[in-house]
């Protein structure tokens, strides 16, 4: 870890921000990271980037089949080998396969695929089309990993994750109900009043004392969350 000295009076090369559900750290150097604060954490990059980064989180190419490009620039399809290419210090024993988080807790398998099937079911159809993946088998695992408690948590970031990968392709879906992995926002409204509300994919970026021209680095403000009513109004923060 590095520790970050600023002169009295100089501003630190970040700045952190909640929008919606998701905790987002805007860096000097066009790198966005929002973290759901579970599970969750997405890295984007300013488009001046593609094509010049590499390492675990891939080349920035728009093409996901070299994705694994190990240190020596050879591309791999096995995960193992690809990630132990990366290890900072060759003293660094080699990861191991982990075992499968299903085998391990059998007993949570038919809850996970049970709980899961939304991804593929009707509630996403509209999304199918647009986005597809391993969302599905990556929300089983995680519903399987969770034994030790939080794992309705688990469940609902892996689904939230696929939500919002179909935002991103253009597709917003609402997929919470009181049942499925709710967020009462009404619990942050005073009595008697109908001020917060849940929107599945967020609201337009405000104008605000800190960004009054309302424009960030990345589209991050269409982010699923409570929104207070009269945003579009008056800004919750300075």
């Amino acid at each position: 870890m590095e520790v970050i000295e600023k002169e009295q009076g100089q501003l630190p090369p970040f700045s952190i921000r909640q929008v919606g559900n998701y905790l987002v750290v805007d860096t000097d150097v066009s790198l966005v990271l929002l973290w759901d604060k579970g599970t969750s954490i997405f890295l984007r990059l300013s488009p001046e980037f593609k094509g010049r980064v590499c390492g675990l989180c891939g080349n920035f190419d728009d093409n996901a089949l070299n994705d694994f490009t190990t240190r020596s620039q050879s591309v791999v399809g096995d995960v193992l080998e690809f990630g132990n290419s990366w290890k900072f210090s060759p003293s660094c024993p080699d990861a191991q396969a982990p075992k499968d988080p299903c085998t391990a807790n059998p007993y949570r398998r038919s809850w996970a695929q049970k709980q899961c099937s939304i991804i593929n079911a009707v509630t996403f159809s509209a999304c199918h089309a647009h986005v597809r993946g391993v969302y599905y088998e990556a929300c089983v695992s995680d519903a399987c990993a969770c034994d030790s408690g939080g794992d309705r948590e688990c469940f609902c970031t892996a689904v939230a994750a696929y939500a919002q990968a179909c935002h991103e392709a253009g597709v917003c879906v609402s997929w919470r109900t009181p049942d499925i992995c709710p967020l009462f926002c009404d619990y942050y409204n005073p009595k008697g009043h109908c001020e917060w509300h849940y929107q599945p994919c967020g609201a337009p970026c405000l104008r605000t004392c800190r960004n009054p021209r309302g424009q960030y680095l990345h589209d991050v403000c269409g982010l699923e969350g409570a929104r207070h009513g009269g945003l579009h109004l008056r800004p919750l923060w300075g």
